[in-house]
């Protein structure tokens, strides 16, 4: 019981200490419990869903919580992943008779794996290793970003693997500075399909994938190389078909606190109100995207274009674009020494 109850939360935290608790468990379900009676439970999906409809995380969990979970008794076990299938989900509480808490079955625990929301066999994926990485010298003076080792593994293989998990298995890989380095780590038969494309002057975050546009006619994903998200793919993609977005966004929840007191102003210039280290949550760009194969169109032939050049190119032509939020603590950004040193200490190598 004692190792569940770091599960367990009362229906009067607020969204933002349900995130707190979700970043300290690793997992991605919160039990909200009444005496050890299971009342309701909280899944990442709720506060994304509170998120997009830019709702106040100071707020109670309350106003969030599925009230109605599907849940099964301890005697039911062998029930749950035939009803983790059915429902779509991938954790599911076991209750004793009086409805208390006694566990919580995790599909990749049970199953060892996983768990599939949509189909991703055919879903390439782009993954844009052609920048220089000043933010990250010396170390990219001698070998490129994409090759710099995360522990023992190099940051763009654990990126191929994560994605490998949920079934990809068709690989582009996007280089300029350094290339032959990471052709030749490559060298030899890979467990998937990998595909090299050289620029021959650097083209931004996007401007390279216009050779694509006769050749790719589905939904696909583009990475940055420095880049590690801790979520589920098949979700994602789930998500952006179910939506019917031509491009999602993967975005993620940062808070930033000001370090000072905040003041606000009258019409008279008198201070009218003070605000002590005020905190606010902003949605940033994780530099992981997916889209559709139709908005190739838009980037311009061997010139130099951004991926945010092409999302205000979609704005402008009033295509649809979504944001899927996902928790802070679910992105690891190798960008920058701090960043390449948490990634480290959050992966424990």
């Amino acid at each position: 019981m004692e190792a569940i109850s770091r599960f367990f939360v009362t229906k009067d935290i607020t969204i933002r200490q349900a995130i707190e608790r979700l970043d300290q468990t690793a997992k991605k379900l919160l039990v909200v419990v009444e005496d050890k009676k299971l009342i309701g439970v909280i899944t990442d999906g709720d506060i994304r869903r509170w998120i997009l409809k830019n709702g106040d995380i100071k707020r109670s969990v309350s106003l969030i919580m599925n009230t109605s979970p599907v849940f099964l008794n301890r005697e039911e076990k062998d029930k749950c992943i035939e009803l983790m299938k059915a429902h779509s989900i991938e954790a599911i509480p076991l209750i004793n008779d009086s409805r208390e808490v006694v566990d919580i079955l995790f599909w990749n625990e049970v199953y060892d794996n996983q768990f599939k929301y949509y189909n991703t066999n055919d879903i390439p994926v782009m993954i844009m290793a052609g920048g220089k990485g000043t933010r990250l010298h010396p170390y990219t003076k001698i070998i490129p970003k994409p090759l710099i080792p995360i522990g023992d593994t190099p940051i763009v293989e654990r990126i191929i693997n994560r994605f490998l998990e949920f079934g990809f298995n068709d690989f582009y890989l996007i280089m300029n500075y350094k290339k032959d380095m990471i052709k030749a780590y490559f060298n030899g038969e890979q467990p998937y399909q990998l595909n090299f494309l050289e620029e021959d002057s650097p083209l931004g975050t996007a401007g390279s994938l216009s050779v694509f546009e006769n050749n790719i006619q589905s939904t696909f994903f583009v990475s940055n190389c420095d880049i590690l998200i801790d979520i589920n793919y098949s979700q994602l993609l789930n998500y952006h078909k179910k939506h019917h977005y031509k491009m999602t966004v993967v975005t993620a929840l940062k808070n930033y606190e000001i370090p000072y007191g905040v003041f606000t102003l009258n019409e008279k210039g008198a201070i009218s109100t003070l605000r002590e280290k005020p905190q606010y949550e902003l949605l940033v760009n994780t530099g992981m995207y997916v889209l559709e194969a139709e908005l190739l169109s838009y980037i311009p032939k061997e010139s130099y274009f951004d991926m945010t050049d092409l999302i205000n190119q979609c704005l402008v032509n009033s295509e649809p674009i979504g944001a899927y939020p996902i928790r802070e603590s679910a992105w690891l950004d190798m960008g920058e020494f701090k960043a390449m040193q948490n990634m480290v200490e959050r992966l424990k190598l």
